[in-house]
């Protein structure tokens, strides 16, 4: 997941992620250099979160419901 911490939909994939009890690598764009292009060349934009998936998909600005959706879809929750 590619994020910020003053980004409010980032803090909410968060929670929804860690409440899940979902493994996952954030990559914080305030702190890592080069994360902010990282993320522009998955997504193709420059909104966050970028979060991507096991099967190399992604989801950008996603609600929780499409997040939950992927998770289940993917086998990684019940």
């Amino acid at each position: 997941m590619f994020g910020a911490e003053w980004c409010g939909d980032c803090r909410r994939s968060k929670k929804l992620l860690d409440g899940l009890g979902v493994d996952y690598d954030y990559v914080d764009l305030m702190v890592v250099d080069d994360g902010a292009d990282r993320a522009h060349a998955i997504s193709g934009r420059t909104n966050i979160p970028v979060i991507v998936f096991p099967d190399a998909t992604h989801l950008v600005e996603p609600s929780d419901a499409m997040v939950h959706a992927k998770l289940t879809e993917l086998g990684l929750i019940g």
